[in-house]
């Protein structure tokens, strides 16, 4: 059973706790995690929450017990996807990335002129992301201000946390995609005004070019001004095809590279994430080194359409900040937890094939899907990790419960060990169905029932 949302203002869950601080330390503890009105205000071990349980502390707040095989891991933040993409999930993988783009992309995203069909389509993804556990998506929307409106709408309805971007394209293609400079410059700042004006701390704007070969430098100067004056965030995608890199340096002649294409026209700064970047040469990642700018590593769409392996090893040890993305419809997986798969593969066939490692290992795609991704939109010091003052977004893992895809052979797994061996089954195996409830700033937004169980008899949320 999924209830839209429960909301207690004041709790505490105790059970085990699982937590990424760095790319290789993971913490792992039982103890517990006290909520006030959306932010963390205590964490503890097991036997401070009985001590304190046990002098009366908590005689006025819910308390809520994990049950064994389950723990509470910070939401996946999904760094880079697109919501108009979703009917198209599993279609036209079999082309390059400019033919599935003319044939597939830009006319589905065309239909989002009509703001029933986008709310319809919006409705369930927002619903479909939120019950795979990403508490915080960066989307591209459409081309149109209205349908990426009801983008916004479908976010701020299901309380999600979210970046929304109404792309912006004004180069002319075949699938007559495109808008004029300044209607496009018009609709984007509308757009900006339109979001902060639902005054909600979990949604706001990012300006959105969709790449150099849509936007010329015109526009992108003129999105850079806007995103300056009203401090959003910018995203868009950087060498993710080879052919795109052609194309991008065959139409900006006095650019060495692509990177340089974004630069003059003032795109790249710390509050910038671009998807992909397969191929960026030593150059140009330490140019995102030194200005801030953060990856989206999108391994299963660069996998599926062909475009390359994405060297993330590399990038790590060049000081980009990383975090992952589903990129739906070219990669095939609204799931973080399959994003979190696929790099470590990327990061394997890369060493394989003589790329520089160590490979990525199961801490470390974590890392990236949590801690990884909020650094890369700016939001670390509300959500990645467990720590006081942070905004709770969690999820509550339930690695043996039986609708899932993971097998409980044994009841003798306890302590530190044994969580680290349930979190590593479960970034390895797990899916939508271990995941029995979802938390977004306190609030939770997706509540599984264990089988066989009913409303008046289910132990967990929350008991007094």
């Amino acid at each position: 059973m999924n209830k839209s949302s429960i909301k207690h203002d004041k709790f505490i869950i105790v059970g085990d706790i699982v937590s990424p601080i760095s790319l290789k330390e993971l913490q792992c503890f039982d103890g517990y995690i006290q909520v006030e009105y959306g932010k963390i205000t205590k964490i503890g071990t097991r036997e401070t929450f009985t001590e304190n349980k046990n002098a009366g502390h908590y005689k006025d707040i819910a308390v809520g017990h994990l049950s064994q095989g389950q723990f509470l891991l910070p939401g996946f933040v999904d760094c880079h996807t697109h919501a108009p993409q979703f009917p198209n999930l599993g279609l036209g993988l079999d082309r390059p990335l400019l033919e599935w783009l003319d044939k597939y992309t830009f006319p589905l995203e065309n239909k989002y002129a009509d703001r029933q069909f986008a709310a319809n389509v919006y409705e369930k993804v927002v619903k479909r992301l939120l019950n795979n556990g990403t508490t915080t998506a960066c989307y591209f929307g459409s081309l149109h201000l209205e349908g990426t409106l009801e983008l916004v709408k479908s976010v701020v309805t299901h309380k999600q946390r979210a970046l929304v971007g109404k792309v912006s394209m004004n180069v002319e293609n075949n699938a007559g995609y495109f808008n004029k400079t300044e209607n496009e410059l018009r609709d984007v700042e509308t757009f900006v005004k339109n979001v902060y004006a639902y005054k909600n701390n979990l949604v706001e704007p990012i300006i959105t070019p969709r790449f150099a070969l849509s936007c010329d430098s015109e526009l992108m100067e003129g999105l850079s001004q806007i995103a300056k004056k009203y401090q959003c965030a910018t995203q868009s995608h950087i060498s993710e095809n080879k052919e795109e890199i052609e194309f991008v340096l065959k139409t900006n002649p006095v650019c060495s590279n692509y990177t340089e294409v974004y630069d003059r026209c003032e795109i790249l700064n710390k509050r910038c994430i671009m998807a992909h970047a397969v191929y960026l040469s030593e150059c140009e990642m330490s140019i995102f080194a030194r200005k801030g700018v953060s990856v989206a590593h999108c391994p299963a769409s660069n996998t599926r359409l062909k475009s390359g392996l994405c060297p993330v090893r590399t990038l790590l040890d060049h000081n980009v900040c990383v975090g992952l993305g589903t990129d739906v419809s070219g990669g095939d997986s609204a799931s973080i937890l399959d994003a979190m798969r696929r790099a470590m593969d990327v990061s394997e066939h890369l060493l394989m094939t003589g790329g520089s490692g160590p490979a990525l290992d199961w801490k470390e795609a974590l890392y990236l899907a949590t801690v990884g991704g909020a650094k890369a939109l700016g939001l670390q010091d509300k959500i990645g990790a467990f720590g006081v003052g942070k905004s709770f977004d969690a999820l509550v893992v339930d690695v043996g419960d039986p609708r899932g895809p993971i097998d409980n052979y044994t009841d003798s797994l306890l302590g530190t060990e044994a969580l680290v061996d349930l979190a590593q089954k479960f970034v390895y195996c797990g899916d939508d169905r271990n995941i029995v409830q979802v938390y977004v700033n306190g609030e939770q937004v997706k509540h599984t029932l264990p089988p066989y169980a009913s409303v008046a008899t289910f132990p967990f949320f929350l008991c007094e």
